[in-house]
């Protein structure tokens, strides 16, 4: 068994056990704390999440102290199931499921085991919770990528003024991109703007619907979505051609397709996410009531390469992208 198990059931022996029990424990494992790192799929703003998340780990423990297992799942949900089951299976001290469908099917898989989910931006609508406080409660806590969305929709008239309608596009399968274009579609609606949904399913259309946004729309608007992430390339090479400027609800996004988005460090949140484990193998905290935690900070960025392409002038107070 692993420590955290290992010195509860010595506790529950009673002291004179504690010997014995330590000694089965050392047999089976090598001390270490056993952390299971699901990822959705290989993209900048996830891989820094991870990173983040490790590091502070090992800034905390100690490098020698704790074993990751990371795992990453190609973007397919079924995969992250079949990888959390797996960690369950191996009785991990902690799983860290990176993304929103890496935290659904590990909250699928276990009630037991803590789970801290990061890059996940409504904790409420990813789990189904009504009315959400800000505190999951059981086995489940973490942090949230969601940046300000009604800043982002100012960001929208802000550098298109002229602009008159916006196409939101994003994959259909993702509920928390879904959250995030109904909140800015409301919000450019308020303005008098119009704002059309253009959902997709998977990549295999993405291309059909972009193409379809472009030709009805002044600017395109991509959410924080995975599917997005993964196939910046497929969308920069429909808008820029036909001189569509793109905002962004991230900066790995807007790297790959955007002119400009307000963006958070995605490795600022995976640390915050590893310094939550500390605090539950460590010291003993109660995941139940650590309530999901937020970046602190959000900067504005522009794509130097895509804004000469389509003649556009960055706006004062934006960071050009590093490349």
């Amino acid at each position: 068994m692993k420590k955290v198990l290992s010195l509860m059931l010595a506790l529950a022996l009673g002291i004179g056990s504690i010997a014995t029990l330590a000694s089965c424990s050392d047999s089976e494992d090598d001390g270490k704390y056993e952390i299971g790192i699901v990822q959705l799929v290989e993209h900048p703003a996830l891989d820094s999440a991870t990173e983040g998340f490790k590091q502070a780990i090992i800034d905390e423990l100690g490098a020698d102290a704790v074993e990751f297992d990371y795992q990453n799942a190609q973007n397919d949900a079924n995969t992250c199931s079949t990888i959390v089951n797996q960690f369950v299976s191996n009785e991990v001290d902690l799983i860290m499921a990176n993304a929103t469908p890496a935290l659904q099917a590990a909250a699928a898989a276990t009630a037991d085991i803590p789970i801290l989910g990061t890059s996940v931006t409504e904790y409420g609508v990813a789990l189904e919770i009504k009315d959400f406080n800000g505190t999951v409660g059981g086995n489940i806590s973490g942090t949230s990528d969601l940046a300000p969305l009604d800043k982002q929709a100012e960001m929208i008239i802000e550098w298109c003024p002229d602009a008159k309608s916006v196409g939101l596009l994003y994959c259909s399968k993702e509920p928390n991109s879904q959250y995030q274009v109904d909140v800015v579609k409301a919000e450019l609606e308020g303005k008098g703007l119009t704002a059309t949904y253009y959902p997709f399913t998977d990549s295999n259309d993405l291309a059909q619907i972009c193409t379809t946004a472009v030709a009805n729309c002044d600017v395109i608007y991509v959410p924080t979505d995975n599917t997005v992430a993964e196939n910046t390339g497929i969308i920069d090479n429909i808008c820029e051609p036909a001189g569509i400027p793109v905002i962004a609800g991230e900066e790995g996004i807007c790297s790959g397709c955007g002119i400009a988005t307000l963006s958070i460090s995605y490795y600022d949140l995976g640390y915050a996410t590893g310094k939550m484990a500390v605090k539950i193998l460590r010291d003993g905290e109660d995941i139940s009531t650590m309530a999901i935690g937020y970046a602190e900070k959000q900067t504005p960025k522009y794509n130097k390469q895509n804004c000469e392409a389509l003649g556009i002038t960055p706006l004062e107070g934006y960071t050009a992208i590093e490349e």
